[in-house]
């Protein structure tokens, strides 16, 4: 799947079961990948980047669809 990284901004983002999770801030790229690794729920600051990283964040790879919302596959 390819998307434009400023059409993930400020999207929603939703399980595959329906439930909000949250909205996209900012993201994490993998720069020698070429692609992103998570999508945070919040603006990161490294003064709760651990934090943030464990407990406000998508992983990419668990995006199933990106339309008019993210649709993430349910983590637990």
């Amino acid at each position: 799947m390819s998307v434009k990284l400023s059409k993930l901004y400020g999207m929603e983002i939703f399980t595959d079961g329906g439930k909000y999770v949250g909205t996209a801030q900012d993201f994490v790229i993998d720069l020698e990948g070429g692609e992103v690794a998570r999508m945070l729920l919040e603006q990161f600051s490294s003064i709760k980047g651990k934090e943030i990283l464990k407990e406000k964040s998508v992983l990419y790879k668990n995006v199933k669809s990106v339309e008019d919302v993210v649709v993430v596959a349910r983590t637990h």
